[in-house]
């Protein structure tokens, strides 16, 4: 039977991750606050200790230092946490064997263009949480040839703090809301995500190639002003009453924020889905599900 060790179980993509891994054989899921088994990745010896005593067939990385303007003032930690920390585990498990499969994210790209990203183009990361992940990357890459790296965007679930969820509270509190409409992505679920790991696993259990980065992103592109429309067009469709009137979209500057964002998210996912043979369905799909699942109806 495989085993799979998953750390940062109790993430957005972690949570998924936990339902869509078991049918694949035993997952050992650790987070930060675990005793036993440490999966806190501010502790990296602890987390090899962890990938020695479990010897998994594959070891899936959900964790990660996410919080973009705090990676500006907290950069060793960042570095420690999406670097440092994934460096180790891409040691250790190229030391047993072990697939290793890891989530970064658009913010290496510089954001500049319209086009889609592909996972060939020159990196350029605007902030250090952009920057440590793509240390991340290379890490993993120079460490563990049996990888995947699938970097993502604009991830939301009906788990944990999220841009569709913050949507839905505002629009219960307030009349008119100003969103940012000059970036450009992809809303991409943590189910989705989940799904599709699965599925790479259960594709590299038989073919044993294919190793690389790839962008897993849902299919399509939005702004985050059009993107916060749809969700309250789901909403009232479904019979929520909603306080919100009028929806102003403005630029990026109208948010200064310590972390610089990149205006242009465009990730192109047709690597992922001709190598693993996968359809990845358009960004409303999944936001559809998850705001009528968050709301209840």
């Amino acid at each position: 039977m495989m085993k799979i060790l998953l750390i940062g179980k109790n993430g957005q993509v972690g949570w998924e991750l936990q339902r869509a891994l078991s049918n694949l054989g035993e997952v050992v899921a650790v987070d930060y606050f675990d005793k036993q088994l440490c999966g806190d990745l501010t502790n990296p010896e602890g987390v090899a200790e962890t990938i020695r005593k479990v010897l998994p067939d594959v070891v899936v990385n959900a964790a990660a230092h996410t919080a973009v303007d705090k990676a500006e003032s907290e950069q060793a930690l960042s570095r420690l946490i999406n670097a440092e920390s994934v460096a180790v585990i891409a040691k250790e498990t190229e030391k047993i064997g072990a697939l290793l499969i890891h989530y970064s994210t658009d913010y290496v790209f510089d954001g500049q263009g319209s086009h889609y990203r592909n996972e060939e183009e020159q990196t350029g990361p605007l902030n250090v949480y952009g920057e440590t992940k793509l240390a991340g990357e290379k890490a993993i890459q120079k460490l563990n040839k049996r990888h995947f790296i699938f970097r993502t965007s604009w991830v939301y679930a009906t788990r944990g703090s999220n841009f569709a969820k913050t949507m839905l509270k505002l629009a219960h509190e307030k009349e008119t809301l100003s969103i940012i409409n000059d970036q450009f992505g992809a809303p991409t679920g943590a189910e989705l995500l989940a799904d599709c790991t699965a599925h790479a696993i259960r594709f590299e259990k038989n073919n044993k190639s294919s190793y690389g980065t790839y962008h897993l992103v849902a299919s399509g592109e939005t702004t985050w002003f059009e993107y916060a429309n749809y969700i309250f067009e789901v909403a009232r469709e479904n019979g929520e009453s909603l306080i919100i009137k009028s929806i102003k979209g403005v630029p990026t500057s109208s948010y200064p924020t310590p972390a610089k964002r990149p205006n242009n998210s465009r990730l192109c996912n047709k690597k992922f889905q001709e190598t693993f043979d996968a359809l990845l369905p358009d960004w409303k799909e999944g936001v559809r599900r998850v705001v009528i699942e968050v709301l209840g109806k």
